[in-house]
């Protein structure tokens, strides 16, 4: 019965597999990049090692992010007929094994896909110059004992993705049917990040007067760890806020949607970006103080200006790593969400609205967002350390530039992966009877 043919295309098999696939390879080349800078013994090894700590942090969010939505993905396009089962007398270990047999099935295949493509890109990335000179191909390999642990905790993932998206039909599949899924988001949240904005403000503006070097270290990395934890506390309620204002300044139809879309859960649509906003405050953050030591090293050693090329490289590669994640992420969220209201859309379609505008509602209801949280994130950076962004705008301008670009490429690719997605609410489309029956 659960195989038969749905309101959902290929595509929502090939989606998650493709996302399991981008996960293990990115989280393989993460992981090797950090073993890489813990093999090294030269005198810049200990600041490498920090940094490489901190990159895998800021990308473990996101990383999380692209797992679990492709393991609710695969759980999502069984969720009706798992209630309908369900609803006939089904067990809850009957309707919880089906779901995680086939979310892990499908996690294992996309994580041997991304182990192949990991192996692929090895070379590519040992052109990438640290040292002064390319890593070499061999040099993210992270062992077999490392590459089984990624695979087995992609799978992991997948289950336990699948069996907390399924505790709403498990509990209550009338719900399911019903779509009560009622969204809260607290102004707490809010005032928290304020207070804690305030003190690492004052926190980095009093740096001179710390004497010991590594309590000045310790300063720093607390109060930008802090801020990046408090992006995601306050995320959820920034987004029903930002949600609301588009919501009363719509004049479209598509603009309408896209508000209602994003109000319907901000914790869904904060999920999706939300890896950007801690990657683009740093971004802001290193790249200013990268930038700013460049500038001033006319006096400096060779050493000196080699390191600081390579924590501007390292900085582009964590920005880069991040919106790939993100892409993926939207574009697995975004089939989810198409299945999710696939009613909504047959609806629109009986009415007269047309496929163009079901689908710049779509894209606006993740673009928006995305350039908010973006934009909102790196103003975040720049006020934190805004004596340091105006120096180096002012002597380093090329510098924050390649920043800024890798942000336009960023955005890019998202909207590249919501096309990537637009074949799956055509299908819906195209067989509204299974939507609507």
């Amino acid at each position: 019965m659960l195989a038969r043919p749905g309101a959902a295309s290929p595509a929502t098999v090939v989606l998650p597999i493709v996302a399991f696939g981008v996960t293990t390879a990115l989280l393989l080349i993460v992981a090797g990049g950090v073993l890489m800078f813990w093999r090294w013994t030269n005198e810049t090894a200990f600041l490498f090692q920090t940094l490489s700590l901190l990159a895998l942090a800021l990308l473990v969010v996101p990383l999380a992010t692209l797992g679990g939505a492709a393991a609710r993905l695969s759980a999502r396009r069984r969720d009706d007929r798992l209630a309908t089962l369900r609803l006939l007398g089904a067990t809850t270990s009957t309707v919880t094994l089906v779901t995680v047999v086939e979310s892990t099935a499908l996690a294992i295949v996309g994580a041997v896909g991304g182990v192949a493509l990991y192996a692929l890109s090895m070379p590519l990335v040992g052109l990438i110059p640290f040292g002064g000179e390319p890593i070499g191909p061999t040099a993210i390999w992270a062992g077999p004992l490392v590459v089984l642990g990624v695979v087995v905790g992609v799978a992991l993932l997948a289950a336990i993705s699948s069996v907390v998206g399924l505790r709403a039909v498990v509990v209550s599949p009338l719900g399911v049917r019903l779509k009560q899924r009622p969204p809260h988001t607290s102004w707490v949240r809010l005032l928290v990040g304020v207070v804690v904005v305030i003190v690492a403000f004052v926190v980095l503006n009093n740096l001179g007067v710390m004497m010991d070097l590594a309590l000045v270290v310790g300063a720093l990395v607390g109060a930008f760890g802090v801020v990046v934890a408090v992006l995601g506390l306050v995320g959820p309620f920034a987004m029903s806020v930002f949600g609301r204002v588009r919501l009363r300044s719509a004049r479209t139809a598509d603009q309408l949607i896209s508000a209602r879309g994003i109000l319907e859960s901000p914790k869904v649509a904060w999920r999706l970006v939300g890896g950007v906003a801690m990657t683009s405050f740093v971004a802001v953050v290193a790249g200013s103080g990268t930038a700013f030591l460049e500038s001033m090293g006319g006096g400096g050693t060779e050493a000196e200006d080699l390191m600081v090329t390579d924590v501007r490289t390292g900085i582009l590669i964590t920005l880069v790593a991040s919106f790939v994640m993100v892409a993926c992420s939207v574009g697995v969220g975004q089939a989810a969400a198409v299945l999710d209201r696939r009613d909504l859309y047959v609806s629109l379609d009986r009415v007269g609205m047309p496929l163009a505008t079901m689908d710049a509602a779509r894209v606006r209801s993740v673009m928006l967002p995305l350039g908010f949280v973006a934009i909102t994130s790196a103003v975040l950076g720049a006020i934190l350390v805004f004596p340091l962004v105006g120096w180096t705008l002012i002597v380093a301008p090329l510098s924050l530039a390649v920043i800024g670009i890798c942000f336009v490429l960023g955005f890019v690719l998202v909207r590249l992966s919501l096309l990537a997605t637009r074949p799956i609410l055509t299908n819906v489309l195209a067989h509204p009877e299974r939507s609507l029956g």
